[in-house]
């Protein structure tokens, strides 16, 4: 009794009280639905918006984002991080149009069969645009079943996870999916949200044990995260002699796969100017032909999920001529914008652009 009560409140706050608009809301067409699902994967709507309509705008149909050059597509990306996303919206364009002759497949075990997509974003596809009866559980819907019914199970374990998804899908809707979905979404966004919720102004605190109970703020519950990896990169910004400088596309399966960067020295701590000068990553690379230090940033600082990355920009001009690098390729300063960079280089190139002609 307690859940029918849960979702026809719902529903009737949807029809009346709901105004949260987005471009995709409503939309039909699985390609589109796709799309935004991975671009808002652990962003916000507000930051990933730009990004959507840009991807809509140069590739309005999957065909032609499977015959887009792996390059480009990285460019468009550039700046919204978690770039496996972009790796594996790649890959699945090009299975739809190859194995599935650019028509996105429409059941739920054909969908999760495309790379980078897990349940979340399948029930999404399945429910958004064929109307198939899969719940959807993303951290709003999560955090509103999780104070309406006093869930106190970590909702990052594996019983946790079953816990909460096997409640979103008896909690369906069956009649119209994609209604219910996007109503619960929005409710978790606008009215349950994770700080300041308005439950005051909320029809559903009646039965809401977090309300009840004065729970609210220790719900949905997880376990402590592990503690945060820090690293330390020192990147060489290497003119080598013309005015053109070294990069290289990591290819490694590392943070930042397919970006480029500089010529790259990781160290497991904090160097003074000396221990770079005197290296011995800076004296196999560049002791031969010698080179003389230009400038030196301030440290710059990105916040990944798991880790921090600390880069350092050493400027540096080789007073020979050197032809190659091993891995590396030479380009312009004004060719810079041509390639995608982590958001840490595009931030140096920003602050330092001054010191690169």
């Amino acid at each position: 009794m307690i859940s029918l009560n849960f979702s026809k409140k719902l529903l009737l706050w949807n029809s009346t009280e709901n105004t949260r608009q987005m471009p995709w809301k409503g939309e039909k067409d699985p390609y589109l639905i796709w799309l935004s699902e991975i671009i808002l994967q652990q962003t916000r709507v507000d930051r990933g918006l730009a990004y959507y309509e840009k991807f809509v705008s140069k590739y309005p149909t999957v065909k032609l984002l499977a015959k887009a050059k792996g390059k480009e597509v990285f460019k468009l990306w550039e700046g919204l991080g978690y770039y496996n996303r972009c790796r594996n919206l790649i890959s699945s364009a090009k299975i739809i149009a190859s194995v599935h002759q650019g028509r996105f497949p429409s059941s739920l075990e054909r969908i999760l069969e495309l790379p980078g997509i897990g349940p979340y974003t399948a029930a999404a596809i399945a429910s958004f645009a064929f109307g198939l009866p899969y719940a959807v559980l993303d951290g709003n819907v999560q955090r509103v079943l999780a104070r309406y019914f006093g869930i106190s199970a970590d909702f990052q374990s594996a019983a946790g996870k079953s816990l909460y998804q096997s409640l979103a899908q008896a909690l369906l809707y069956q009649n119209d999916p994609a209604i219910y979905n996007q109503a619960i979404m929005d409710f978790g966004a606008v009215v349950c949200k994770p700080k300041n919720p308005l439950c005051a102004h909320c029809p559903l605190s009646k039965n809401c044990q977090a309300f009840q109970h004065h729970w609210v703020g220790l719900l949905p519950f997880a376990l402590k995260a592990a503690p945060r990896k820090i690293r330390w990169f020192y990147y060489f910004v290497a003119d080598a002699g013309d005015g053109k400088y070294w990069i290289r596309e990591r290819k490694q399966k590392d943070i930042w796969e397919n970006l480029f960067e500089f010529v790259l020295w990781e160290t497991g701590q904090i160097m003074p100017q000396s221990g770079i000068q005197n290296s011995g990553f800076v004296q196999e690379h560049f002791g031969k032909a010698g080179f003389r230090i230009l400038h030196i940033s301030e440290m710059i600082t990105q916040t990944l999920t798991h880790q921090t990355i600390n880069g350092l920009f050493v400027h540096i001009r080789l007073n020979k001529r050197r032809k190659s690098l091993p891995e590396y390729r030479l380009i312009a300063a004004d060719q810079f914008n041509q390639y995608p960079f982590p958001r840490l280089i595009r931030t140096y190139l920003k602050e330092y652009a001054h010191l690169l002609a």
